[in-house]
């Protein structure tokens, strides 16, 4: 039963995104000793969870950033190439001058 939902739960990412794998381990060896899970089996077990929530993790984060770079250029920001276009330009202006 808990070994159920410990599994619904960190495979929806929830848990796993921000459980270390200290965490895990716990929870699992807290499961061992219920008799939920067999020695045997809770290393796969941690295993698993900590794959799933690295996987959680990094598609929370790729999601972040796609979010924030879509904001960012909805705000028409000057793009590092605009800048050193610029500043090439201004030296050339400049250099012209002299």
């Amino acid at each position: 039963m808990i070994r159920d939902i410990i599994n619904k739960t960190f495979s929806m990412g929830i848990g796993a995104a921000v459980t270390s794998k200290e965490q895990i381990e716990k929870l699992v060896d807290e499961l061992v000793k219920k008799g939920e899970v067999t020695q045997a089996e809770s290393k796969s077990m941690v295993e698993d969870l900590v794959k799933k929530g690295n996987d959680a993790r990094a598609e929370f984060e790729q999601q972040i950033n796609l979010k924030v770079k879509q904001r960012l250029a909805e705000m028409d920001l000057a793009t590092k190439e605009d800048i050193a276009r610029l500043e090439n330009r201004i030296a050339l202006l400049e250099a012209k001058n002299q």
